[in-house]
């Protein structure tokens, strides 16, 4: 039959286009084009191809887009051992088919390459349970969000809704979220960073939308955000999952970051927001944040509560009890904060007293805009260095014009310059804290160092390795890397933070800065951290902590913080601000789980503001903490969420399977579609590992897993792969050890492309429009249906797996197939006495079969639909009471009720598309027969 306009074709099922077969691996509407199909080819001319089409076009060319009737399905008997082929076949549509929109609860979560934490299941359980999965994971640092990222991203592509993924990072953490989602899950992405961008130049035709060539995309905001390079291709593209990692970052409003994810927000069906600080302690601009994920969520941006947003936020810190039970030795308590104090020299106290007596004074020479915050600077500069302070110093000469000022900075430059080397107290204390460490030559101890000076920064990668005994051989070999917001390519930055995390690479210390404390794992190869300078914020603080306290550490998290300390006590100095800020900190962590909440104001910047303020107005470090932990307000209660939000034990999802695992329908598969694999596939098997030649159509599909990985492991050559979780920990524990990120064996997860590719082999070995005939302990023969009810989005709402029996008189049929298979003892320990049968009596039966489902699919539908509609209600009301509330704000603004309409016609449209429209699709699967 010719499909319908409104019909959408699920996956897996057979459609003739051309005179061609093709299977159909994704279905989406597609406007005044009807619905566009991606599919492979079946039929001997165009197996193995793929092919996009679009409904209307294809009826405008000729004969169109041909459904192939159930009814005219042919039986076949099958001749395999042990029905070794129906049985693949049958594994092979229970893989292919998606979840139903009904199915909430979690399918995949057992089977990937991470340990069972219950509370990273969490997030992926509160996407599904939403109209549609979009919600903000804002669980502190070191929680494994990426990994809970994955997860959810996982149960998507299980539900054929995560076809087109697009995540955007920041650039320098871009293979480091690639190699996760790989490496655990076998989520391909490929990577466009500059050298990806200029791959696409070659690869793909002038002109073409590099989004439609590429279907599971990562790539960095600062590159996504050009306009001028991806605007028009964005505005074009439908997006199944876009994932944004460090979200907080789209907070301004006018920013070209904020109007990226607008735009991207309007085009995906799931939005996965990521931040462990989701704000910048401003009510509205959160509202704003939570507004690309539910429009209607926020009534009035200035006044909200917790309650308004649960479903769309979740947030978890350490100390959560469902957290801490559950990480175990997985994540050893962090060590205490340590102050190593630095007695200040001679030329250092110069500074100290200069900077006290001189530029702190009321009259201080300092002129212009931020007169009485230049000061600050200054002592900040030095506290880092004098390095940092001299091209401060350096720089504010270049632009002042008063010659008061001049003189004083003049003055000040002439005293920074007398301090050596050899006359910093922070620096011999830091090359002794390192020694204490370990960090020598011949040793592995590693360690990083932070700062917030760039010259800072620079002068300690170029001093302190010969400090430690390091030879000019070590240093041109990389002993010490610096990384920083100077370090603009985004190939350089991934290196360097790569480097660090292999345990033979030869570096020991990474110097880096405010670029490296958000989002970036340092925990594989290194447990210390040392502060050279503090930043004059918790939160900054605790983003730079865990970098190494997160989950995976496996050693105790060392943090020392250096303390330059003046003899005098009336000046300046690192215990001034620094060293209660550090101590703040770490009772918050301890206490709270996060310092976030300290000072209510959820920003870095805006904390640092606040305390130069205070300090302005005279009051202490603490006096300025103690005041605005006062006061609290919106934020503060919706951080304390986490107390609130627990999602009740949903249980995992009833997945029907022919074989206990993967592992053995893998095998099975090899085994059936290749008559020597030895030879064909040169496969060799060791234990629970597997290696393999791929195939040209393998190969083909390959090339969208990581280039890195690909290249590193010539995996186009040789494929290797494990279906033991242990064995390919230890493999991703060896890379980490050796001059790569990339382990040469795979963990083969349900989404590898091998098995994939498996699953479309053994689905296309039946012919045209055909389905076997089982020998099976069945009293009567069992016609085995599948049934899907589809909703205008072209996803199923409705699966059934049926049974009609009673045939030809008494037609009866069951929601019951898995069941059915099992009773009727399908299964590897089947015989098959491979003897020429009559089918015709069977084959008659057939129109009865299909019609019976039919009625039954029908006589059901109300109840189907009403089980979606009890689901969709409760958001029409919540619809209709923001629509009211929201023009009751402002009853005469015209413009306003525009914009209402408008968001009130979207979601309303949505809600409309989530129903099940047309008729329902059925296919014959298989027939079950006693054999009397």
């Amino acid at each position: 039959m010719t499909m319908s306009e409104e019909a959408m074709i699920p996956r897996g099922a057979r459609i003739l286009v051309r005179d061609e077969e093709w299977m159909v691996t994704a279905c989406e509407p597609a406007g005044p084009h009807g619905a566009k199909i991606e599919a492979i080819g079946v039929s001997e001319f165009a197996r193995d191809t793929t092919a996009t089409f679009f409904t209307k076009v294809e009826e405008h060319a000729g004969a169109g887009v041909q459904l192939m009737r159930p009814e005219d399905t042919v039986l076949v008997a099958d001749h395999s051992p042990k029905f070794a082929r129906s049985r693949l076949f049958l594994e092979a549509i229970l893989r292919r088919t998606p979840l139903p929109q009904t199915e909430r609860r979690l399918a995949m979560a057992d089977g990937f390459l991470l340990n069972p934490l219950r509370y990273q299941r969490r997030p992926a359980e509160l996407a599904l349970k939403g109209l549609r999965p979009r919600i903000l994971l804002a669980d502190v640092v070191g929680l494994g969000k990426t990994l809970e990222i994955g997860l959810t991203l996982a149960e998507l592509i299980r539900r054929g809704r995560g076809e087109k993924i697009l995540v955007v990072t920041p650039q320098h953490v871009l293979e480091q979220f690639q190699h996760e989602l790989w490496t655990r899950f076998s989520i391909p992405l490929i990577r466009l960073d500059s050298i990806g961008i200029e791959r696409i130049q070659r690869e793909i035709p002038a002109g073409r939308n590099p989004f439609t060539y590429y279907k599971k995309v990562i790539v960095s905001i600062d590159t996504l955000k050009n306009p001028g390079k991806y605007g028009q291709h964005l505005e074009h593209i439908r997006w199944d999952a876009v994932v944004i990692d460090e979200s907080h970052n789209l907070i301004s409003e006018t920013s070209a970051r904020n109007k990226l994810a607008r735009l991207l927000a309007g085009n995906t069906d799931a939005l996965l927001l990521a931040s462990a600080t989701p704000h910048n302690g401003d009510a509205r601009s959160f509202a704003e944040l939570i507004n690309l994920l539910d429009p209607t969520a926020i009534v009035n941006p200035r006044d909200y509560s917790a309650k308004d947003i649960e479903h769309l936020y979740i947030r978890r810190t350490k100390v959560n009890p469902e957290v801490r039970d559950e990480v175990g030795d997985q994540w050893p308590d962090r060590g205490p904060s340590v102050s190593l104090h630095c007695p200040a020299t001679p030329p250092e106290e110069e500074v100290l007293g200069e900077l006290a007596g001189v530029w702190l004074a009321a009259d201080g020479p300092a002129t212009g805009k931020g007169r009485r915050l230049f000061p600050y600077t200054l002592i900040k500069s030095f506290l880092s260095s004098h390095k940092a302070l001299a091209a401060t110093v350096a720089n504010r000469l270049k632009n002042s014009t008063d010659a008061r000022e001049r003189q004083a900075l003049e003055r000040l430059a002439e005293l920074t310059g007398k301090i050596g080397d050899d006359d910093s107290a922070k620096l011999a204390t830091l090359v002794a804290k390192l020694k204490q460490i370990g960090v020598r030559p011949g040793s592995a101890e590693r360690v990083v160092v932070f700062s917030e000076s760039v010259p800072t920064l620079n002068w300690l990668k170029q001093i302190v390795p010969a400090r430690l005994g390091f030879s000019d051989a070590d240093v041109a070999g990389g002993v010490a890397d610096v990384l920083h917001g100077d370090v603009t390519s985004d190939q350089e930055q991934q290196r360097i933070v790569e480097r660090f995390s292999l345990a033979d690479s030869s570096v020991r210390i990474l110097f880096t800065g405010n670029v490296a404390s958000e989002g970036v794992n340092l925990h594989r190869q290194c447990h210390q951290l040392i502060h050279y300078d503090l930043p004059w914020s918790l939160i900054r603080i605790e983003q730079r902590n865990g970098r190494i306290d997160r989950y995976g550490q496996r050693y105790q998290p060392q943090f020392t913080a250096l303390i330059l300390k003046s003899a005098v006590k009336e000046r300046m100095d690192d215990t001034t601000v620094a060293e209660v800020l550090l101590k703040r900190e770490e009772a918050a962590h301890n206490s709270l789980g996060t310092a976030e909440t300290v000072t209510g104001l959820y920003s870095g910047q805006k904390e640092e503001d606040r305390l130069l303020q205070d300090l302005l107005k005279d009051k202490t470090a603490e006096e300025s903490l103690d005041s605005a932990h006062a006061e609290g307000g919106i934020l503060t209660a919706i951080l304390g969420l986490e107390e609130d939000h627990h999602l009740p034990e949903q249980g995992d999802a009833d997945v029907p399977r022919l074989f206990a695992t993967t592992e053995a329908f893998v095998d099975e598969a090899i085994k059936e579609i290749f008559k020597d694999p030895a030879r064909d596939l040169e496969l060799e098997r060791t234990g629970r590992f597997l290696a393999l030649r791929p195939p040209e159509d393998l190969i083909h599909r390959m090339r969208s897993l990581p280039r890195s990985y690909l290249k590193t492991h010539a995996v186009g050559k040789r494929m290797r792969v494990t279906f033991d979780r242990a064995d390919a920990q230890r493999k991703l524990d060896e890379a980490r050890r050796t001059k790569t990120i990339w382990p040469d064996t795979a963990y083969l997860t349900d989404l590898h492309p091998l098995v994939e590719w498996l699953v479309d082999k053994v689905l296309v070995r039946l012919g045209r429009q055909t389905a076997p005939v089982l020998l099976a302990q069945v009293p009567e023969p069992a016609f085995l249906v599948q049934g899907i009810y589809s909703n205008a989005l072209g996803q199923p709402a409705v699966v059934r797996w049926m049974t009609v029996t009673g045939l030809p008189n008494t037609p009866a049929v069951r929601d019951d197939m898995p069941q059915v298979l099992k009773e009727a003892g399908v299964g590897p320990g089947m015989w098959n006495p491979d003897q020429e049968r009559d089918l015709s009596r069977l084959q008659r039966a057939v129109p009865a079969a299909v019609a019976a489902a039919r009625h039954h699919l029908e006589a059901e539908r109300a109840r189907y639909e009403q089980e979606i509609e009890d689901q969709l209600d409760s958001y029409r009301g919540q619809l209709g009471v923001w629509v009211q509330e929201t023009l009751d704000l402002v009853v005469q603004d015209g413009r306003l009720k525009t914009k209402v309409g408008a968001v009130e016609k979207r979601q309303r449209d949505l809600l409309d598309s989530l129903q099940i429209t047309g008729e329902p699709l059925l296919r014959l699967l298989a027939v079950l027969d006693g054999g009397a």
